[in-house]
């Protein structure tokens, strides 16, 4: 066990993390049901992966719904959420990790269609079955978060302001969810050791990964960063919705 949440704070709860067959997102739901929560595993081609955790979470008693879904693909979105209303009729947390944009062959506005426009679609198909106390939790790099006022490296350029672009939709729905009662906390860190996205921009930039490392102190691995987003869905909400995880002494605030 790598209990981080306090032992039965989710209980009762259920918990969708997109993009979670596999590193911050499986883990990210892990947390969550070691603390109580039913879950649901959502991926995009990994299903073994995603069965192979449904079955280590059901080990601990808990309820596990594995769904597959393009979220570049509204249908897809809503068929999810079909699924998730059948077997559990709502959602407490829903946490927004799938994120993309470096695959090669994708089309020009690839990095868009899921940073921003899934995103923003995602809520908005999960809103209905998020009641009062509910959480959602959105997770960008500081990279992203800060590319406004901070250049970043030029490969993961059209990725970061795609992701900042997603970012800002989802705060102008603020309002509306918090009018429902339902709390919205945006969690950016820092290149994490050991993803996708570092270890692609490390190829297109050898020793860019090391260099951001001693530039910060350190960097957050994924599963210490992971523990900061199971955090955020139980935190209070920031005042500015934004908490930030790691060093951010090279990044200018807006």
């Amino acid at each position: 066990m790598t209990q981080v949440l306090p032992a039965g704070s989710f209980d009762g709860k259920v918990a969708l993390v997109t993009g979670s067959s596999r590193g911050i997102g499986a883990d990210t739901v892990r947390y969550f049901a070691e603390a109580g929560a039913d879950v649901v595993i959502n991926f995009r081609n990994k299903a073994p992966r995603a069965e192979k955790l449904a079955n280590e979470l059901r080990a601990l008693g808990r309820r596990a719904l594995v769904v597959g879904a393009d979220l570049t693909d509204p249908e897809s979105v809503a068929a999810m959420f079909d699924q998730v209303r059948e077997e559990f009729g709502r959602l407490d947390v829903l946490v927004l990790n799938a994120s993309g944009g470096m695959e090669a062959n994708m089309g020009e506005d690839y990095a868009l269609k899921l940073n921003r426009d899934a995103q923003v679609n995602v809520l908005q198909t999960a809103e209905p079955l998020l009641g009062d106390g509910a959480r959602v939790v959105f997770v960008t790099s500081h990279q992203a978060h800060f590319i406004r006022t901070t250049p970043t490296m030029p490969e993961y350029e059209p990725v970061a302001k795609s992701k900042r672009a997603g970012e800002d939709a989802l705060r102008e729905l603020v309002p509306e969810l918090a009018e429902k009662g339902i709390g919205f906390t945006v969690v950016s860190g820092d290149m994490i050791e050991g993803t996708i996205t570092a270890t692609l921009l490390n190829r297109l930039n050898p020793g860019a990964i090391a260099e951001r490392r001693e530039s910060a102190g350190k960097l957050y691995n994924v599963s210490e960063f992971a523990a900061e987003v199971a955090q955020a869905a139980i935190d209070p909400v920031p005042s500015d919705h934004t908490r930030l995880v790691g060093d951010t002494s090279d990044f200018v605030a807006e």
